[in-house]
């Protein structure tokens, strides 16, 4: 049976760093000119226009994949212009970038705190970490914000590897012309925004691929934040 009090905390945290994802991306966009997302209320850490734009991505998937598999399951969207992606193609690379950015940020910050009290003993290491439990408390109070830490530097982690894989529809797709010559840039706009059926396939080989890389990530990750431990 999966565990759908910490189901739960992972959906806030996910609403939370989804939320932040998206609004990066739409600051981002009218940063280089683009004020779809803006006008649509994306530029905004309040999760409620974001919720709006992607209902069933932000709540009704991820709380039914809470109660059935013990942790959220979504995605979410910022609109921007294809037309002024196409005339500002790095502009519109480094609004996809933005997204995970932001995720980057509450990984390092939740891996900042947890540093820093593992040093001062207010949480400890545990003899063997998992997504989520990757420190614990002394007391109840104390081990649920380790947990909260947890949830909130793995979920962030997940998210940035995600969609930082070069592939159509994800992110790191979109942050591609940043490599390309002037002349392939129209190209593969084109390729990507055109092919039916691209991101389907997509996102069926980022699945794939996703399970044999995010392990290793993880374990690396957690060892940069546990001073002296060694977890393999």
């Amino acid at each position: 049976m999966p565990n759908i009090a910490d189901g739960l905390v992972y959906y806030v945290v996910f609403l939370i760093s989804t939320t932040l994802h998206e609004a990066a991306h739409a600051w981002a966009a009218k940063l280089g000119g683009d004020l779809t997302a803006y006008h649509g209320g994306q530029v905004s850490l309040d999760p409620r226009p974001h919720i709006k734009r992607e209902p069933i991505g932000m709540v009704a998937l991820p709380i039914v994949s809470v109660f059935l598999a013990g942790w959220p399951f979504g995605y979410a969207s910022a609109p921007y212009d294809v037309r002024w992606a196409m005339r500002f193609p790095k502009r519109a690379a480094w609004m996809a970038l933005a997204g995970p950015a932001a995720n980057l940020m509450l990984i390092v910050l939740s891996g900042i705190i947890i540093y820093v009290a593992l040093l001062a003993d207010v949480l400890s290491s545990p003899s063997s970490v998992r997504f989520g439990h990757i420190v614990t408390g002394s007391s109840p109070a104390l081990d649920g914000v380790a947990f909260a830490l947890g949830a909130v530097f793995s979920l962030n982690l997940i998210l940035f590897i995600l969609n930082m894989l070069p592939i159509p529809p994800l992110d790191g797709s979109g942050a591609l012309p940043l490599l390309l010559s002037d002349r392939t840039i129209p190209r593969y706009q084109q390729f990507i925004w055109t092919q039916p059926g691209l991101a389907l396939i997509g996102i069926i080989i980022a699945w794939q691929v996703f399970g044999q890389i995010f392990q290793p990530i993880f374990l690396f990750a957690v060892n940069i934040v546990h001073p002296g431990v060694s977890y393999g």
